[in-house]
């Protein structure tokens, strides 16, 4: 089943306003030096799931052939118009079966999107199933311990459009292991405005829950921190670590 967030599919055309292939670099980087280290040959395919609308994968194709999975339309159109030499398919990261095997699964930008700890599962399930023995399992996460609540501000104009999107990230006490990610989006054209909200429910989990399932699926795992990839979209002097996990199919 396809997603209705509007955040990206009615609204997906606004990524080449808000984002440009630069900001992906950073993340994009570390996560290919990390496959890199941590594969025993040289990996040559990649599963990404949660490819959204391609950023990525600007970088990744330079190093692995890539498949590229989303759940929105809207998202895959962008990527698809973006890399037509990327396969992408209209997946859920949860149920995917594609009957094929990957030297690489990587998640980089979509974990958060397992609101539950049985998504998360099915997830790792699902990555195990499309790795290779001895292939390199990649997820970008924040965890309970490192994350807070922030707020972000994105903005870009052209072809007499401006869009600003205001991001709130909320810690919510009455709902544990999630937080809350309010959109409002100022749209402005030919002198009129548009405004559109949304609110998604996001996974957020303990480090502790991280490595027992990596344990329980057997994949050994390195941690590492992952800073200032976001940070100058923050407003005030909040902080948005993430932590990458990595681990192989023994």
């Amino acid at each position: 089943m396809a997603s209705t967030w509007i955040s990206y599919n009615d609204l997906a055309w606004t990524e080449e306003w808000l984002a440009s292939p630069s900001d992906y670099e950073k993340e994009a980087k570390a996560c290919i030096d990390l496959i890199n280290s941590a594969a025993t040959e040289q990996p040559q395919t990649m599963l990404h799931l949660g490819s959204g609308a391609g950023g990525h994968d600007i970088y990744f194709k330079r190093h692995f052939t890539v498949t590229g999975v989303d759940l929105s339309q809207g998202m895959l159109n962008k990527a698809r118009k973006l890399h037509p030499d990327i396969e992408y398919l209209e997946g859920d990261m949860r149920t995917l079966r594609l009957n094929r095997q990957f030297d690489v699964v990587a998640i980089p930008d979509s974990i958060d999107y397992m609101a539950s700890l049985d998504d998360l599962r099915q997830v790792f399930q699902t990555s195990l199933v499309h790795l290779k023995r001895g292939g390199v399992f990649l997820v970008v996460a924040k965890t309970e311990e490192t994350f807070q609540n922030n707020n972000f501000v994105y903005t870009g104009e052209k072809e007499d459009i401006h869009v600003t999107l205001f991001e709130n990230n909320y810690i919510n006490p009455a709902h544990p292991n999630t937080y809350e990610a309010t959109f409002i989006y100022l749209i402005r054209q030919q002198g009129e405005l548009a405004i559109h909200t949304e609110n998604q429910v996001l996974g957020l989990f303990p480090r502790e829950t991280w490595q027992k399932l990596f344990r329980d699926n057997n994949l050994t795992m390195q941690e590492t921190n992952l800073h200032g990839v976001y940070d100058r979209y923050l407003l005030g002097d909040g902080e948005y670590p993430l932590t990458v996990f990595v681990g192989l199919k023994e």
